[in-house]
């Protein structure tokens, strides 16, 4: 008899989870159900219930699915959890000393390198070699760390979780999943009498060549890999080292001694191009990619030095938040989380972005749409994660004090002035003015802001508000 009700398969995107389901369901008394919080669908794409729970009744009531998996299984029943999704169900689960946790792992480079050729391809899944679609991509520093980052704070939440309830999880390498016995040894850990004679073959493998063949800028990766530490970790819970979640956002300056410490979804670009006028360089020679012992050892040998942060008055914050990770779609954009919005939420967003149609009034509307989104989702009430962009800056700050804090809390509409201070601490007589315009969607926003939007703005950001003393936007 089991000591387990059900399972979750904690992994992210293109980590073989896929695979690994596959052979879960190959033996009898075990049966996974896909990734059964997906924001974007229930179970897999394009299937319009699970156990007869649409979408919407999952949004509305993610446990009444988990209760059904449980539940209705065939024997034991669980599924794919990647950290994108409903943040209510992993913490249930954590915490639920009957629910078995599976955690699957993968080399983060190589995890990464197939995530941009199946976003490039949109293949995401391979059952006949023949249509195989290959595709070369190029190699992002800041798009790799973002990635090694949300891996990283992934397992390190889960194993805290499982430390200090006294629980222990199955650990699984992306190779071991070639491995028969190991699949079997997963399988009596479920509970499940029956083992396997051969590892399911249905799925292929895609992109099996090496980095080498599937990286455009290679030597550029390895140079770029060189710089930070060893993240081969993926064998170990731990994942070391435990970052704080922002210390890699940090921007020292070149030369003087100045430390920006960004609110997300703030002025930030405006603020990096001020410090590097300030020593006379490009932005791409300020300091960056910290780490909490690099970040000490900065301080240490910069004495005098002051660390600062900028707020941004919420409606604009969350325009901003709208305009760059909804509304576009380029680099930077959630297209998951865009496609969820227009289909679950019923906003009237393009999914190719803005054309002629999208007027001023058709952007009212969908932005007052995601703010009332945004309500529900610091509430946890949502399968989506909350993003750090759309964060409460109060709850941001709170996260920044358990490493350190800034000396000073500017304000964007105050930059000019309030950056006037940094320079003369630090003992210039002059400095560069910032930028004239520090939000390029003000003039936007504009055109559709009102009592209305305020409103809606308020009961999102309540705290902020609060905490800050942010009177109404114009």
């Amino acid at each position: 008899m089991s000591q387990f009700e059900y399972f979750i398969v904690l992994a992210e995107m293109r980590t073989g989870s896929n695979f690994l389901e596959a052979n879960l369901n190959a033996f009898e008394g075990i049966e996974c159900h896909g990734e059964a919080f997906n924001p974007s669908f229930v179970g897999y794409p394009n299937t319009p219930d699970l156990f007869g729970i649409t979408h919407d009744l999952r949004e509305r009531n993610p446990f009444m699915l988990l209760e059904a998996i449980k539940t209705k299984s065939n024997g034991i029943g669980g599924f794919r959890f990647f950290s994108s999704h409903d943040d209510r169900i992993l913490e249930t689960c954590l915490n639920d000393p009957h629910c078995a946790k599976i955690v699957l792992l993968r080399n983060p480079i190589e995890s990464y390198v197939s995530l941009k050729i199946a976003r490039a391809t949109d293949q995401w899944k391979l059952t006949n070699a023949k249509h195989l679609k290959k595709q070369v991509v190029d190699f992002d520093a800041s798009e790799f760390e973002d990635h090694l980052e949300g891996m990283q704070e992934f397992q390190v939440r889960i194993l805290n979780a499982l430390q200090k309830s006294g629980q222990t999880a199955f650990y699984i390498a992306y190779e071991d999943l070639q491995d028969v016995e190991i699949l079997n040894g997963l399988a009596r850990y479920l509970g499940c009498e029956t083992q396997l004679k051969g590892i399911d073959q249905k799925l292929k493998k895609q992109n099996p060549e090496s980095l080498r063949d599937k990286v455009g800028n290679f030597k550029e990766m390895e140079n770029s890999l060189a710089a930070l530490d060893r993240f081969n970790l993926y064998r170990t819970p731990n994942f070391e080292p435990r970052r704080g979640p922002v210390i890699p956002t940090f921007y020292a300056a070149s030369k003087s001694k100045v430390l920006f410490m960004p609110l997300r979804g703030g002025p930030v670009d405006a603020v990096k191009q001020w410090m590097a006028d300030l020593d006379e360089v490009s932005v791409d020679d300020l300091k960056t990619g910290f780490k909490q012992k690099s970040l000490r050892q900065w301080k240490a040998t910069h004495p005098g030095h002051r660390s600062f942060t900028v707020l941004r008055h919420p409606v604009a914050r969350a325009h901003a938040a709208f305009c760059d990770h909804i509304l576009a779609t380029g680099p930077g954009s959630f297209f998951e989380i865009r496609k969820t919005l227009k289909n679950a939420y019923n906003l009237p967003i393009p999914m190719k972005g803005p054309d002629s149609n999208y007027t001023p009034a058709v952007h009212r509307t969908a932005f007052i749409g995601f703010l009332e989104f945004l309500k529900s989702n610091l509430a946890r009430q949502t399968g989506i994660r909350v993003d750090p962009s759309w964060a409460s800056q109060l709850a941001v700050l709170q996260g920044m004090s358990t490493v350190t804090l800034p000396d000073l809390v500017l304000r964007e509409e105050w930059l000019r002035e309030d950056l006037a201070i940094i320079a003369a601490q630090i003992g210039m007589n002059e400095m560069p003015p910032p930028a004239h315009v520090t939000d390029p969607h003000a003039e936007q926003l504009s055109q559709i802001y009102d009592s209305e939007i305020e409103a809606a703005a308020r009961a999102v950001y309540q705290k902020d508000y609060v905490a800050f003393g942010f009177a109404n936007w114009r």
